[in-house]
């Protein structure tokens, strides 16, 4: 056996040692079995960590000081006792996060099928294998919880008493849970109906509806609350029963305020029995999980043709020359194919979606439509370039970087005209969708009047997308850099280029003072892009 250091969380598990030979685990393999895998995760880089360039120690327990200090946000909500608002934020917050680190750090280890292919072949039965993987993923989410949250609890165990922490530990149990189970049930449900590759697809859009969720939940659990006179005022509503945060809230009202209002007591009910209900789902689904698992192994599911009209029509309409035109496809390929580019990018699109539209929402509470209509909120859409820095820095880097050779092997008679090709490629596969959809949203609220604005912020966008590219891809070629290395060093360069955002929306906000203004602007940005594209 080769030596290994033992695990604090191992020697906290020996004491239940009793409950799993009850359960008839294989105890003894089972803790064998999770040495491994703990020991496999120090050498694991988090998501949180991608952009580091030092990869030494234990990589795992350096993110949890991370975590210690984002969780410090949660002591803001600690003051006060209207439980039912400050512990829904809370727990919006603290769902979001252990979620998001769940599906973007673990996914690979509740989809783990080494183990059956590797232990299955062993004299080791299912049942240690499946407890293993739980615990293994319990115990993450566990020290992920008490880092996010320790500090914050400790705060309101001397603000709110030993009732509010012992409570707190209860509900953090429960969100554990439901996070965990939610999230294989999920997985069990696209793995009866889809293939393997398939799932690898939703993992990746799920990391946009997260970004969404992030930027959007919180409008909604404020929303679930009224304001009067710096009083908060709670309304129960009817879809406030599909709000997991606000469940515990309402716990919170009734065991420290004694609040007895049958709305109150139903969400209670329902933060603490939807868990269990999950749990029974899971098991009673985890032979159909594990025979479905084998399907991350092949990608023979059937799948449609994809559309690629939209790239050629786009090819047609950008591409004139022929070597660029290899180009072009080569880059629309990598981007729809590639991965770990898809999983860095992919949230960034879905802040520029959303983020135009919160200004517009965040008014229509004090104002009308009409005044929305006539006033200068249509700028907000400026918010939807801040998917370019992102998305193009990001083209520099490739999981299979080492066949960047292919630049050298290849007669390439002029590099600009890849470069060129590249940078249109992330154009017409990533920024125009975004463009289009966010447009015609606009055009049906502020009507016809913003399309002197619309030509003028395409312009902008493939003006910017061009300095971008300049800034990221002086001495390097596309695809040709490992996504470990060269990112963090460009940080600085991503806030400069935000700032360069700002100054085209001040000086496109100026020009529309005048009534001649923005046709003035369109001209000359015409110009500015002929010259830049041309070079």
């Amino acid at each position: 056996m080769i030596p290994m250091d033992d695990f604090k969380s191992l020697k906290i598990l020996d004491k239940l040692q009793p409950l799993f030979q009850k359960a008839h685990v294989d105890y003894p393999m089972m803790r064998e079995i999770l040495q491994l895998k703990l020991m496999m995760d120090t050498r694991r880089v988090p998501t949180i960590f991608n952009e580091s360039k030092s990869n030494s120690g234990n990589q795992f327990l350096k993110s949890l000081g991370i975590y210690v200090l984002m969780g410090l946000i949660l002591i803001a909500f600690l003051f006060g006792d209207h439980y039912i608002f400050q512990m829904s934020i809370i727990f919006a917050i603290v769902m979001f996060i252990i979620m998001t680190s769940t599906i973007s750090d673990f996914s690979s280890v509740l989809l783990d099928v080494r183990d059956k292919m590797i232990l299955s072949t062993k004299p080791v039965d299912s049942k240690t294998i499946n407890t293993a993987k739980v615990v293994h993923i319990t115990i993450y989410l566990s020290q992920l919880t008490i880092a996010f949250t320790a500090i914050p609890m400790i705060i309101g165990l001397f603000n709110h008493g030993i009732v509010f922490f012992l409570l707190s530990l209860i509900a953090l149990l429960f969100v554990n849970l439901l996070i965990l189970i939610m999230t294989a049930v999920v997985y069990i449900l696209i793995l009866r109906f889809f293939d393997g590759e398939k799932l690898k697809d939703i993992i990746n859009y799920i990391q946009i509806l997260l970004s969404i969720s992030m930027i959007v939940g919180y409008q909604i659990v404020i929303r679930s609350f009224e304001f009067v006179d710096l009083n908060i005022n709670y309304t129960f509503e009817g879809w406030h029963v599909f709000m997991p945060p606000v469940w515990y809230g309402a716990i919170y009202e009734i065991a420290l305020n004694g609040v007895t209002d049958p709305s109150y007591i139903i969400l209670a009910i329902l933060g603490v029995i939807v868990p269990f209900i999950a749990i029974l789902l899971y098991v009673k689904l985890i032979p159909s999980f594990e025979r479905n698992l084998e399907k991350l192994l092949s990608n023979n599911g059937k799948h449609k043709q994809a559309k690629e009209w939209w790239n050629r029509f786009w090819s047609k309409v950008l591409v004139w020359n022929q070597e660029e035109r290899v180009f072009f496809e080569f880059t629309t390929r990598m981007i729809k194919n590639e991965r770990d580019y898809k999983l860095k990018v992919y949230p960034s699109i879905g802040m520029a979606l959303v983020f135009p539209f919160l200004f517009i929402i965040n008014d229509l509470t004090n104002s009308s439509l009409d005044e929305i209509r006539s006033s200068g909120l249509y700028f907000s859409m400026y918010f939807s370039l801040l998917m370019i820095p992102a998305g193009v820095q990001m083209l520099q880097f490739s999981t299979n970087q080492k066949a960047a050779w292919i630049y050298r092997a290849t007669p390439i008679k002029n590099e600009n005209v890849c470069h060129r090709a590249v940078l249109k490629a992330f154009f017409v596969r990533l920024f125009i969708p975004v463009y289009l959809i966010v447009s015609v949203c606009f055009l049906l609220i502020f009507t016809e009047r913003v399309w002197s604005f619309l030509i003028a912020l395409i312009l902008v966008a493939t003006m910017y997308g061009r300095i971008c590219y300049y800034v990221f891809f002086k001495k390097v070629m596309p695809f040709s850099e490992s996504y470990k290395i060269g990112q963090s060093k460009q940080s600085g360069q991503v806030i400069a280029l935000i700032a360069v955002t700002i100054g085209f929306g001040l000086i496109h906000y100026a020009t529309t003072l005048t009534e001649i203004g923005p046709y003035i602007f369109i001209g000359v940005l015409l110009i500015i892009n002929t010259f830049l594209w041309r070079k």
